[in-house]
């Protein structure tokens, strides 16, 4: 498998959108892809959740990470 690395930025807005970066991993690895800006692809991806975030219960906590190649690497 690829090596998933995150920039400060995703691991920034993970942390203020209450996502985890193992779940920020699992996303890209399971989710749905479709095309993003600029060549990107997003992965979108649904976790079960069933509890409160900021003052609203969730069902589900859904993910879409965007991603992009890097100089020598490919996207499956």
């Amino acid at each position: 498998m690829k090596p998933i690395r995150l920039t400060r930025h995703a691991r920034e807005q993970a942390r203020e959108r209450g996502a985890t970066e193992s779940e920020v991993k699992e996303a890209v690895v399971k989710g749905a892809r479709e095309p993003a800006k600029h060549g990107r692809l997003l992965c979108r991806y649904n976790f079960g959740y069933g509890r409160r975030w900021q003052g609203k219960r969730y069902a589900i906590k859904q993910l879409a990470p965007v991603i992009k190649k890097e100089t020598g690497e490919q996207l499956s």
